[in-house]
């Protein structure tokens, strides 16, 4: 199944110093058809105006990945850690049990970010923070994981769910592969271009759910990043 969610029909909100689009429901916004997509509770699209941000507040037991798209984000917790993520890079936190964090554009540019909540496969642990540069080079016509549950995945920043965050670069004209297993959830959005996947055209921000499908594959209509959740 190929579910697309273009992104005209997504939830959000524009609150001045931050514009959220939400894939899934998500504060304001309720949709009972959009709850989540397996263990994928939360996908938002946030564009942050510069010198603003999320001031500090607590989460707990969830899984947060950030991918940004554009700009920087600077992050902070009560676990004393102090870290700035750029475009192409990403960050991990593990909420636990409970984490007080804040993220700020201290940019003089607007921060584009995908944020990524994930259901963890086990709660009451300890909490943690994590980030990385991820090369675009080396993802360059393939998928390239960036934040992973399985231990296989020994180059990845590690998360505590069943899943893994891949991403690709993709040129105009090629296809490449990903194995997902037909049992996987799947969720792709192209942070910019446009794709093609068993006919049908996903556009920058869109979202696409799938499910019962072996082998992934997407052909670009035109250059694109492509950021895949494969989850429970």
């Amino acid at each position: 199944m190929i579910d697309l969610r273009p992104f005209s029909t997504l939830g959000g909100a524009n609150h001045g110093w931050l514009d959220a689009k939400h894939h899934f429901s998500f504060a304001g916004y309720h949709d009972p058809a959009r709850m989540g997509w397996g263990n994928i509770r939360v996908w938002n699209d946030d564009v942050i105006a510069p010198k603003s941000g999320f001031p500090p507040h607590p989460h707990r037991d969830m899984e947060i990945i950030t991918y940004v798209r554009e700009g920087a984000i600077t992050h902070k917790d009560s676990l004393g850690n102090l870290g700035r993520t750029e475009a192409g890079d990403v960050q991990v936190m593990s909420a636990g049990t409970g984490i007080t964090h804040a993220e700020y554009n201290v940019e003089d540019v607007e921060t584009r970010i995908f944020q990524i909540w994930i259901e963890p496969t086990s709660r009451g642990v300890a909490p943690s923070w994590g980030a990385r540069p991820f090369p675009k080079g080396e993802r360059s016509g393939r998928f390239v994981t960036l934040a992973s549950g399985f231990a296989e995945d020994t180059d990845a920043l590690r998360i505590r769910t069943d899943a893994r965050i891949v991403a690709a670069s993709v040129k105009a004209g090629e296809t490449i592969d990903y194995a997902l297993g037909k049992e996987r959830r799947g969720y792709l959005v192209p942070a910019t271009g446009a794709v093609t996947i068993d006919g049908v055209t996903v556009n920058a921000r869109d979202g696409v759910a799938i499910t019962g499908v072996d082998t992934l594959r997407v052909t670009a209509v035109e250059d694109s990043e492509l950021i895949l959740v494969d989850g429970a």
